[in-house]
């Protein structure tokens, strides 16, 4: 099943996709705190049609965060294929890093999503709110498997309700991204 085509939204509004957004699960990556919690994306649509991504994240009760943006992978298309380009290290952006991100599903009023990538290393549940009904959860979880994903790497992301507001203490620059290389 892992061969075969991922469906992907058609028509996502942008607009209406920009704002904060709490990752409720994910598959574990080499390029996240593994001890992360409250881990969050806020999107900004820019003059020219791109989309700013600020991805936060807390660990040992530091703010972690990185700053990138996000463009259709095809513009002529109404498929929601975008590629996210972050550049690395963040304490002195160099190097251009650049990832899918598919919208697998979203609901009709942009309060739950599901995104992934064609070679299904990475997957998110992300939602508005910092907790997700478990039916909800459940569904997608199980649109996640019918996708061809490896549903048993979802790790459910710690959040606080209320979440944090402001940036909090900060890591250093950068040592975040150089623990994450060996997999701290």
């Amino acid at each position: 099943m892992a061969n075969k085509e991922m469906q992907v939204v058609k028509g996502l509004d942008l607009q209406r996709y920009t704002g904060r957004w709490y990752e409720i699960a994910s598959f574990p990556s080499f390029f996240q705190p593994r001890n992360g919690v409250n881990t969050r994306a806020t999107y900004t649509l820019n003059a020219d049609g791109t989309v700013h991504v600020l991805n936060e994240t807390w660990s040992n009760g530091k703010r972690d965060s990185i700053e990138g943006t996000a463009f259709k992978a095809d513009p002529k298309t109404d498929e929601a294929k975008l590629k996210v380009r972050f550049y690395l290290p963040p304490f002195l952006p160099i190097i251009p890093v650049t990832g899918n991100y598919w919208v697998l599903f979203i609901d009709d009023d942009y309060q739950y999503a599901l995104i992934g990538e064609p070679a299904r290393k990475y997957l998110w549940i992300l939602c508005r709110n910092t907790h997700l009904d478990d039916e909800i959860y459940n569904q997608l979880v199980q649109k996640a498997k019918d996708e061809g994903y490896d549903v048993s790497k979802l790790h459910k992301t710690p959040q606080s309700d209320p979440p944090p507001e402001g940036e909090g203490p900060q890591n250093p620059k950068g040592i975040w991204w150089i623990k994450s290389l060996f997999g701290k």
